[in-house]
């Protein structure tokens, strides 16, 4: 029965104007992104999740990780590299695409790319078109706690005093702490990954390191394999596009933001007879090269399954994830990502052997 009071609008009505919330799950390449989404959908009891997937590369693994518990129709991945260089081009017709669904998803999830700084995309959520459909729930940012104890993101501060007595006209960037801090300082949760591969020392050391980078109190929650309840990281109800003022950026004098610090190519990889051995070439050439990340899927000789494999740094993994299907292509192809100026003619030759 339809309300005879023109100020009480149905059920049905209420729900189509109340703004969906958004997640957006950001956090340094690596850090275990996909791993905790995935942990997500698995667990969401039947809530209609969507997802916004951003890579930087051009195999897209992340997608393919997730595709096995989430209707297809539900993601939308977008290879552009950077979501926060491109909201007009891809991030807007994405939202427009999936809130035109049948269903509309009760929430969105949305996953940055490793190199992505969050708060420029928290502004599209303050476009007039934007702000009146969409609210950003909360900003996660996923921690490679072992990365961070490693000092990846922090300069050696010897070797750096040494070099500006050496040039004393020096003025020093470093491109990986900056990306990594500008993800924690937008954060509303942060989530301390990889806890089961740090000390108890190590463990306090990071979180007193994280909690002296931001100015303002956020909760650190520590995981292992991003295993956590969705009711912890959904329904924060932060409305971050109403509080850009409290997260700070390294960025915020700039008028644009680009990559240029780092690089990415695709090694095709022939199906392998021995992982162990291409496992062990993987963290020879991370080490030597400087590699920051490297992911994809590889065909083993005579196995019926997908190989995937992931690395942080000379650190990786790998596991099959899934059969492969009847035609499919088995072509073995991995990303490598690393700062400006790999050396992609001598990592491929290592990795081929």
């Amino acid at each position: 029965m339809r309300s005879l009071d023109p100020k009480l609008p149905e059920a049905n009505d209420v729900r189509a104007m109340a703004k969906i919330p958004v997640t957006i799950v950001t956090g340094f390449l690596g850090s275990g992104k996909t791993t905790l989404i995935r942990h997500v959908l698995e667990h969401a009891r039947g809530r209609r999740l969507a997802l916004i997937i951003n890579e930087f590369g051009d195999v897209g693994v992340d997608g393919a990780i997730l595709a096995s518990c989430c209707p297809e129709e539900n993601i939308v991945e977008l290879a552009n590299g950077c979501l926060c260089c491109t909201v007009a081009d891809d991030f807007v017709p994405a939202i427009e695409a999936l809130l035109a669904r049948e269903p509309r998803p009760e929430h969105i999830i949305i996953e940055t790319s490793g190199l992505a700084l969050p708060k420029p995309l928290i502004k599209a959520f303050d476009w007039p078109d934007i702000r009146t459909r969409l609210t950003v729930d909360g900003v996660i940012a996923v921690v490679d706690g072992a990365a961070v104890a490693d000092g990846r993101f922090a300069d050696d501060p010897v070797k750096l005093a040494a070099q500006r007595r050496a040039d004393a006209a020096i003025d020093h960037d470093n491109p990986l702490e900056e990306v990594y801090e500008d993800q924690l300082l937008c954060a509303d949760l942060i989530v301390l990954n990889k806890a089961d591969l740090m000390s108890a020392d190590e463990m306090h050391r990071v979180n007193g390191e994280i909690r002296q980078t931001i100015p303002r109190v956020v909760k650190i929650v520590e995981t292992r394999e991003g295993r956590i309840d969705p009711a912890v990281l959904l329904g924060l109800e932060a409305a971050a596009e109403d509080d850009l003022a409290q997260r700070p950026s390294h960025h915020d004098m700039e008028d644009g933001h680009d990559h240029d610090d780092f690089e990415s190519f695709v090694v095709d990889i022939p199906a392998a007879a021995d992982p162990a051995d291409l496992m062990a070439r993987l963290a020879a050439a991370a080490e030597t090269y400087a590699v920051l990340r490297t992911k994809g899927f590889i065909e083993v000789a005579g196995k019926p399954m997908r190989l995937l494999i992931q690395g942080v740094g000379g650190r990786f993994r790998q596991q099959f994830d899934r059969p492969w299907t009847p035609g499919e292509d088995r072509r073995g192809r991995l990303v490598v990502i690393g700062e400006k100026g790999l050396d992609r003619a001598a990592i491929t030759a290592s990795l081929l052997g």
